[in-house]
This record gives C-alpha cells, sequence and structure tokens, in this order.
C-alpha cells in the first residue's frame, strides 16, 4: 500500500522505477538480491516489501513474519551497502513501538517496554531494519535512512477478516 503510492509519487517526477515483482526475485535469497542489485545499479532503493497480513494472519504464522520480513530487509540493505548504492529509505512500522507507549509516541519510546503480542513477530523484524540502517550508518557511513509512517488505510488496503 505504501510503496505504490511512493511509486505512483516518484512516477509524478518522471524517475525511473527499477521494480520486480516477488515471482522474479525473492527477497529471502541473499545471492538473488546482491545479484540484482550489481546488476540494476540503482541510485537510490527504498524498502517497502514484506510479508504483511492483519492480527490472525500475524498470530497465526509468527515464523513466517519474522524469518521472511527480517530476511528481506537484511538481504536488501546488505546488498544496498556491498554495491555502493547511494541512499536508502527502509519503510518500517509503528507496530515497532510498545504497546503501551505514550501518546503521541515519541523516538525514545522505542524498545522500552512489551510490543503488542498480536504483531511482535513483524515488529521485531521491523526493528532489525531500523537498527540495521542505523548500523551501516554509524560504521559504513552509508546514507540509509528509517520513516515510521503512522497507522495506516487507503488504495490498496485490504480488509479481508481472514488475513
Amino acid at each position: 500500500m505504501v510503496g505504490s503510492a511512493l511509486v505512483r509519487r516518484l512516477q509524478s517526477e518522471n524517475c525511473e522505477i527499477l521494480n520486480v515483482p516477488r515471482q522474479q526475485l525473492d527477497l529471502r535469497r541473499q545471492a538473488d538480491v546482491e545479484a540484482w542489485v550489481a546488476e540494476q545499479r540503482p541510485d537510490a532503493i527504498f524498502i517497502a516489501a514484506a510479508t504483511v497480513g492483519g492480527i490472525l494472519a500475524n498470530d497465526t504464522r509468527p515464523a513466517e513474519f519474522i524469518y521472511d520480513n527480517a530476511a528481506i530487509v537484511s538481504n536488501i540493505i546488505h546488498a544496498t551497502h556491498l554495491c555502493g548504492t547511494g541512499k536508502l529509505m527502509f519503510l518500517a512500522s509503528s507496530c515497532m513501538y510498545p504497546r503501551a507507549a505514550n501518546q503521541p509516541i515519541t523516538e525514545d519510546s522505542l524498545l522500552a517496554g512489551p510490543l503488542e503480542p498480536t504483531n511482535q513477530w513483524y515488529a521485531l523484524a521491523k526493528i532489525t531494519g531500523l537498527k540495521m540502517c542505523q548500523a551501516y550508518r554509524r560504521q559504513y557511513g552509508n546514507d540509509f535512512i528509517s520513516v515510521v509512517p503512522t497507522n495506516l488505510f487507503g488504495p490498496k488496503d485490504n480488509f479481508d477478516l481472514q488475513t
């Protein structure tokens, strides 16, 4: 959903979009991700890809949510670094913040309390991505950032209670 909106915005600014469907590139496979980034040589990478779902999906598929999302973000961030891509933006999630965080949420509340149990697996993978961006910026000087959109709804949203 956010990725689609981002693509629409970048297209409106006449940016060349290098989008690859998941059927053509499994982002959970490090070697494949590195090969794609090395071949395409993008100027910037925006990570919006994720295994997503509602409360039921998060609750019944915890291993899939943590593995898929941690692998996707780890592979893309590392490949971006190895290939010398100039910029990277990781789309994180507000679910990274503690369940009982004071409102409005401030950045310093990250990791300050327990996560929402129903989506903690997804949240942990998103925290991994945020911390990886910070680590690669600190150690290597990469221009990698994370953004945390608020809870979203809109075009391409999924309201199926089973997923």
